[in-house]
């Protein structure tokens, strides 16, 4: 993966909405992986940060997620690289 690319999974990781299906649809990374790329690339306070926020948050998760959530947009999502 790219610089660019690398940086894209972690910034969707990061966000709430964003479940870790739409990161292996765009990206091919099943969550597992996302989370060995996050281990690797962030410090470990903030990978220790991001786990406790990630773990059991519906919203990451397509299964858990409710439709009455809807659909959220990013408005740096489709940013200029």
């Amino acid at each position: 993966m790219t610089t660019v690319q690398i940086s894209r999974v972690i910034e969707m990781a990061w966000e709430d909405r964003t479940p870790f299906g739409a990161i292996e649809h765009s990206y091919g990374l099943s969550e597992d992986e996302v989370i060995k790329l996050m281990r690797q690339q962030l410090k470990p306070s903030s990978f220790r940060m991001w786990r406790k926020r990630v773990t059991g948050r519906a919203t990451k998760h397509q299964i858990k997620r409710s439709f009455e959530v809807g659909r959220a947009y990013c408005k740096t999502q489709y940013k200029p690289r």
